[in-house]
């Protein structure tokens, strides 16, 4: 009876993602040929083939779906973070955690250019999702913070334990909220760089340099290779 239910609650959550997935993209296609000021909610969800109450059980507005392309992704990234075996650097656990939740990209390269394309003719969306990654970020650094914390606790039995202030108002410190800044801007920059290439480079190659450039501390390149 355990596995059954397990089973369903995984399908469950499958079709669940499937049918955000399919209002995102329809929702991405949509502006993309018609600018996203002229979508509507039902325009999308008649394009998804659901309804639009429907839409809102997945978005509080019209809005979300532009911007929140791969979210579900995100949540994963940070259980990744905290799951991840000792020993390893919190820039290896970070590119490792990212990595295996962009597996998908390179299958959707037409759906994330697109996305960068209505991004880039709407301000008022490029705003939007600035914000949306920003929280992202925030919520990154505090698993960063607490995979620290267990680290440094782990090989250092000396260490004290947060204080109560810091348990009252657990904000990141300096280093993990920069490494979570830069592994976003990262995803970013390696996407958006892919997405221009016409040679037809992999994601996962762009990705790759993308943090050997970070873990190399980015120095000057001595000179541009074909992927940089």
């Amino acid at each position: 009876m355990a596995r059954k239910s397990t089973a369903e609650g995984g399908l469950r959550e499958r079709k669940k993602r499937a049918t955000r997935d399919a209002l995102v993209e329809a929702a991405v296609r949509l502006a993309a040929e018609h600018g996203a000021e002229r979508v509507t909610v039902e325009a999308i969800s008649d394009a998804a083939g659901v309804s639009t109450r429907t839409f809102f059980n997945y978005f509080d507005s019209r809005d979300d779906a532009f911007v929140m392309i791969g979210a579900e992704a995100n949540a994963r990234v940070r259980q990744a973070v905290l799951a991840a075996p000792p020993g390893l650097s919190p820039l290896q656990v970070l590119r490792d955690a990212i990595a295996a939740e962009l597996a998908e990209v390179e299958e959707r390269h037409e759906l994330w250019s697109l996305h960068a394309m209505v991004l880039r003719t709407s301000p008022r969306l490029l705003v939007r999702a600035l914000g949306v990654h920003t929280a992202d970020e925030r919520e990154l650094a505090e698993v960063l913070a607490e995979r620290i914390d267990v680290g440094s606790r782990s090989s250092d039995r000396a260490t004290p334990s947060a204080s109560e202030d810091e348990r009252r108002n657990p904000t990141p410190r300096l280093y993990p909220r920069l490494l979570a800044a830069v592994g976003v801007t990262a995803v970013r920059v390696a996407v958006e760089h892919w997405c221009e290439r016409p040679d037809g480079v992999a994601f996962g190659d762009v990705f790759h340099d993308v943090f050997e450039h970070l873990a190399a501390g980015l120095p000057a390149p001595a000179e541009e290779t074909g992927r940089n």
